[in-house]
């Protein structure tokens, strides 16, 4: 499939109540024509907790778009993009078609793969939908995230070229499944581990695995 913008948005952490109890998240953005990407994050854009996300290597959040039709099926119900606070939708970028490393140009930004995303139970409140998290783990259909090479803007109708792909193709799919899944692959966590461009988050994970 040709890869392509779908949704482009960004927003700041707003208070939610949610089971009961006020929590402050950046979950919740809104859709933009274009934004403007920095080496430290997105212009307008943010995270609450700045210890367990955001960081230089997780800058950008992509969410493929061909997920949203199985999601809409498993819960009967309507999705309003970015269901799952990305940055940008789009087709042609699920988690088995990229690797970690691979550089994208994508509008005038230079983009690289770093990890995987870890959900977390935001995404079940903000959805409202209980079971969220959990079947996003199941599955390992969780999105990725950017680190940024070249800063630049991002447009709607911006193009997605994919520049240089990496050496290794480990692709973002099996990554998430081996962390989430297979914790006890040794030969498959120390092939990830060969990956210079995986975000030290996630390299910290895995050594901890081995």
């Amino acid at each position: 499939m040709t890869r392509k913008i779908i949704n482009l948005a960004i927003g700041k952490p707003k208070e939610y109540n949610w089971n009961n109890r006020k929590e402050v998240s950046g979950i919740g953005k809104s859709a933009v024509q274009a934004f403007k990407v920095e080496k430290l994050g997105i212009v307008d854009d943010d995270v609450a907790n700045h210890k367990f996300h955001g960081g230089p290597d997780r800058v950008v959040c992509m969410y493929p778009f061909e997920h949203y039709s199985y999601w809409e099926e498993e819960f009967q119900r309507k999705l309003i993009l970015p269901a799952f606070g990305e940055n940008i939708t789009a087709a042609g970028m699920t988690e088995e078609q990229v690797c970690i490393g691979d550089i994208f140009k994508i509008g005038d930004t230079i983009l690289q793969v770093t990890q995987g995303r870890v959900p977390c139970v935001t995404i079940s409140n903000y959805n409202e939908e209980k079971g969220f998290l959990k079947k996003v783990i199941d599955t390992t259909l969780t999105g990725y995230f950017f680190r940024v090479l070249e800063e630049g803007t991002i447009m709607l109708d911006s193009e997605i070229t994919l520049l240089e792909k990496h050496e290794k193709e480990i692709s973002v799919s099996f990554a998430t499944q081996i962390l989430f899944h297979q914790k006890q692959d040794k030969a498959s966590i120390e092939k990830i581990l060969t990956v210079d461009a995986l975000a030290e988050e996630w390299r910290n994970r895995f050594l901890k695995l081995l």
